[in-house]
């Protein structure tokens, strides 16, 4: 099955040695994403603004696998202090309609960016 690799202008940059997203088989699986703008620069002193610009970046990418957010089946959510899930569900719960995605949610370490209190990635499934 080949793999092709997703980029969009409009999205974080890679901080590392991976890509923003591929699409494989009908899936499209997007990389673990932060607040982070297209300069590479995080934004955003709360949880609920950090949250929409790591949605909107998640969007970007799945448009550049010719997917969306109705496409995604599944959700994997990073919080560094799980007391910030509450606005964290508020703004996500804008961004994908019913059915939504199955997701898991874990508290994790993510010092490793300055700043950063949500990263999240997805798979999203358009078919062949």
């Amino acid at each position: 099955m080949p793999k092709r690799a997703l980029f969009s202008e409009q999205a974080q940059p890679p901080l590392g040695a991976y890509s923003q997203g591929i699409a494989a088989g009908g899936f499209t699986f997007v990389t673990g994403t932060g607040p982070v703008n297209s300069r590479g620069e995080v934004e955003g002193d709360d949880i609920r603004s950090q949250t929409r610009l790591v949605l909107e970046n998640i969007g970007n990418i799945l448009q550049a696998g010719g997917a969306g957010f109705e496409d995604v089946v599944k959700s994997n959510v990073y919080l560094t202090d799980m007391s910030l899930f509450a606005g964290f569900n508020e703004v996500y719960a804008e961004y994908f309609p019913e059915p939504r995605p199955v997701r898991t949610t874990v508290g994790v370490d993510l010092s490793h960016v300055p700043r950063m209190l949500v990263q999240i990635d997805v798979i999203a499934y358009v078919g062949d």
